[in-house]
């Protein structure tokens, strides 16, 4: 169960963990009543299940209450990587020194809780964790010790001296509320070091769908399912949103797993998971392919089948009718293999399009192309 993240910002107040102070709202004229109540610039934030939402203009500053309400229409008005905005976050804007990042989740392998923290906080984890990947801390908590004190020291050693302390209070907090809530991951990114103290500028909170009972959870609601994903899932496909510009198409979610550890190896991003399912027909591959490509930000389309139940000719046929409605500057990477692969690739020859020999090949291929790479 993802939660908004006003949601979330509820629960870390209620922990204790300081939060800039802000309001829900659902007009513009609500958005201008907050922003004059705080009397302050104020940052304005469509309330969506989905990372990335500065890049993609979700998150705007406003001076005062009349530009507020001007930025709250305009934000009420869009869509967010295909959410529609129909709330918003309205918090007064914080003068930041410095930026954090901390976060618990479930260590799969170890069978506790996990806290990662990182002085390097406001960015993409993942990518510090990929660049620079000393910057980043992880501590675990077996689950009968707790957080003791040597665990916090050891995950906040890289902290400046001066905010040590006060991360340390904020991580214990961050900790109650995850056992508290059976989370699956509570992150605040960035937990911003200010004039008033650390503050949380956002909030990130997964928990466990199969929870037990308890009041605590009176009232929580799932954010918004990805409407491309209820497409998908109507259409028999099993498709969820990732964050990269090179679109993965395959049968069988291994090896759709596969193509996208293959795609990051090659040092490129996938922006989906698409698995067809064994025995597509053309009309499910056609489906397939308008769902991805109506991502908007595609730089490039790997599709890798490997034809057991499912027929290479038949992947071909979905394949070629559907390239006939896609932007001609998409690049289409394919590899067909098993049942019927040789009068597959012969129908993507005829459509224009060259099949590689092996998946490796094809991910390297496509994340070239991504670049504008021949």
């Amino acid at each position: 169960m993802r939660l908004l993240e006003w949601q979330g910002r509820d629960l870390m107040a209620q922990a204790g963990i300081p939060v800039p102070s802000g309001a829900l709202v659902r007009t513009p004229q609500e958005a201008r009543e907050v922003a004059q109540k705080i009397d302050a610039p104020v940052v304005l934030k469509a309330q969506v299940p989905v990372g990335g939402r500065g890049k993609a203009g979700g998150i705007r500053t406003a001076s005062d209450p009349t530009a507020a309400s001007a930025e709250a229409a305009a934000l009420l008005s869009m869509h967010v990587k295909g959410y529609p905005v129909r709330e918003l976050l309205v918090v007064a804007a914080a003068q930041v020194q410095t930026e954090h990042y901390l976060s618990i989740t479930v260590d799969r392998k170890r069978r506790c809780p996990l806290f990662i923290y990182s002085a390097a906080g406001g960015v993409d984890i993942e990518e510090v964790a990929r660049t620079r990947p000393d910057d980043i801390r992880q501590v675990p908590v077996p689950a009968l010790e707790g957080v003791l004190p040597f665990r916090l020291r050891r995950l906040l050693e890289p902290a400046p001296v001066s905010v040590r302390k006060a991360l340390g209070t904020v991580a214990q907090q961050l900790y109650q509320l995850f056992v508290h809530y059976e989370a699956q991951l509570v992150e605040i990114n960035p937990l911003a070091e200010t004039d008033r103290g650390l503050l949380a500028l956002d909030a990130k909170v997964i928990l466990d769908e199969d929870h037990r009972p308890g009041p605590q959870f009176e009232g929580l609601a799932e954010a918004d399912s990805d409407p491309l994903e209820t497409e998908a899932a109507e259409a028999g496909l099993h498709y969820v949103r990732l964050d990269g510009d090179i679109g993965v198409i395959g049968n069988g979610a291994g090896l759709v797993m596969a193509t996208l550890d293959l795609v990051a190896q090659a040092g490129g991003r996938s922006a989906n998971f698409l698995d067809i399912g064994g025995g597509a027909r053309a009309d499910r591959v056609k489906t397939a392919l308008d769902i991805v490509t109506r991502e908007g930000k595609l730089r490039a389309l790997l599709i890798n089948v490997f034809g057991g139940i499912t027929r290479c000719d038949e992947v071909a046929k979905g394949i070629g009718q559907a390239t006939q409605s896609l932007p001609s500057d998409l690049p289409v990477v394919v590899r067909l293999t098993g049942t019927n692969a040789a009068e597959g690739r012969d129908i993507l020859s005829q459509a224009g399009l060259v099949s590689v020999a092996s998946m490796e090949e094809g991910a390297e291929q496509a994340v070239r192309l991504a670049r504008g790479q021949p």
